[in-house]
């Protein structure tokens, strides 16, 4: 077994990313339920940021932004599966990697547009190649006849031990064994889970198959499905139509839900053990976070696209390389005003490399080290748009004209409305012409003559697109 270590001059860079993973799944964080062993330990040795959002909450336009610490309305993307566009190839955080010196490497889910796009990774490894890996071993992965956005719960057709989960997991291990050791590195480990089908391995299912799994919540504003705002209630709609199932089934689906994500742990396991064994855990800075979260029928809503802490709000830990951190951050949380955005300057600075101007994100560890934070996140998915203080969340919804308020200091799971109680009005008017100006800076057709302008309501539609999936379309990407 080698033991070769790298260079003390060579700081690595690991990002490790979930899909559709919400922000209350780790166990360490406040979830007893959980079984998260490694990003427990994860947390252990770095910092949580527990204000940490996805302001356009899908997956094309997130990982734009953790590749271009730029905003998703910036790059013409505020929705899938937009081609995104208005950005400069060559300073993409692992085309200024590259450029520095780095071996840069992705594997599994990158979602870019088109799918074999590199934007600055030397060599990447897709989703397609563990598909067309599986069928010429003759599996059969996702053959449970569930679509790419179905959220009833099933179990995979295929071993943990053949799963695209573990396949990462590997392959990302498998890097570290096969680099350039001359050179230091970046790496992307890019999980496709627990994005739906949701469909754990049977032994993980086991795992919490007895577990009294925490409800979906509702609020004074969503107590009955019909009193959800119609700009909300879409996606959920011509998705999965989440308010069709039972309580029962509901539990059921947290349960393969929370199990997909405890497969990742476990599997990270085995990439933390390599950091390890190859003498790489102290000269490497590693995040980790997801594109957004599930509102996994909170509000009786269902999959991502709102605002709503369940679909913005997504885990961040940032641990800092211990060979190159003059700080002790182990165990630590901050509450600054994160995004996705963050990302590439948190890692450059990290990286003792510049970041580039005309940028959106921060370098979290500077914020928090200076007690700094950005005063207000705006959050854009074509119609469905909020406003963030810190402390009070606005949603306004272009379809409708809808708005919501929210102190989710005194009521994190959303569950008052201000605006239905009549209070802060002050608030809600300082919010509501943030994003006027926001909508009008950037030129939005939902401001006219400088005042919000929603359009009318559109009859709901139910299943438009459930994202079903044959045996010859089981291999494209995840939506």
């Amino acid at each position: 077994m080698s033991t070769a270590k790298a260079s003390p001059k060579q700081h690595n860079l690991l990002l490790i990313t979930t899909d559709q993973q919400r922000f209350d799944t780790i166990n360490v964080a406040g979830c007893p339920w959980m079984r998260t062993p490694h990003l427990d330990w994860l947390c252990d040795q770095g910092i949580r940021f527990t204000r940490a959002y996805s302001d356009c909450p899908v997956c094309v336009p997130s990982r734009y932004s953790i590749m271009t610490g730029r905003h998703a309305f910036r790059q013409q993307t505020d929705f899938n599966p937009w081609n995104p566009s208005g950005f400069d190839r060559t300073r993409t955080l692992p085309a200024l990697l590259s450029a520095a010196g780095y071996q840069t490497r992705a594997v599994g889910k990158m979602h870019f547009v088109p799918e074999r796009d590199h934007l600055g990774f030397q060599h990447m490894e897709l989703l397609p190649e563990y598909y067309r890996e599986a069928a010429r071993r003759g599996l059969h992965p996702m053959d449970s006849g569930l679509g790419q956005n179905e959220m009833a719960p099933a179990i995979s057709t295929v071993h943990e031990n053949d799963s695209l989960t573990r396949w990462i997991a590997q392959h990302s291990a498998d890097f570290l064994d096969t680099r350039d050791t001359a050179r230091p590195f970046f790496l992307w480990t890019s999980f496709s889970k627990p994005h739906p089908p949701f469909d754990p391995p049977m032994n993980y299912w086991q795992l919490y198959r007895d577990v009294a799994v925490p409800m979906p919540i509702t609020g004074d504003w969503s107590r009955e499905v019909e009193s959800v705002p119609v700009g909300a209630r879409r996606s959920s709609c011509v998705l999965n139509s989440v308010d069709h199932f039972s309580p029962d089934v509901l539990r059921d689906i947290r349960r393969a839900y929370y199990a997909l994500i405890t497969h990742v742990d476990y599997s990270l396991g085995h990439l933390f053990a390599r950091l390890r064994e190859l003498g790489l855990l102290e000269t490497t800075t590693i995040i980790f976070t997801a594109d957004h979260g599930d509102m996994l029928g909170d509000h009786h809503l269902g999959a991502k696209t709102v605002h709503l802490e369940g679909s913005a709000h997504v885990p961040l830990i940032v641990r800092p390389a211990p060979a190159f951190s003059t700080e002790d951050l182990g165990g630590t949380t901050c509450g600054t005003l994160a995004c996705l955005t963050d990302l590439l300057p948190t890692f450059l600075s990290a990286a003792g490399l510049p970041v580039p101007t005309g940028i959106d994100g921060r370098d979290l560890l500077a914020d928090r080290r200076a007690g700094t934070s950005r005063d207000f996140l705006v959050g854009e998915y074509g119609e469905v748009l909020a406003v963030d203080d810190g402390r009070h969340r606005y949603h306004w919804f272009g379809e409708g004209g809808d708005e919501l308020l929210f102190d989710l200091q005194a009521d994190p799971t959303e569950s008052r409305d201000l605006i239905r109680a009549g209070t802060h009005r002050e608030i809600q008017a300082r919010l509501r012409a943030v994003l006027r100006d926001h909508l009008v800076a950037t030129g939005n057709p939902l401001v006219v003559n400088g005042e919000l302008a929603p359009r009318p309501s559109r009859a709901l539609k139910r299943g438009e697109w459930p994202g079903f999936n044959t045996l010859t379309t089981a291999n494209e990407v995840c939506h």
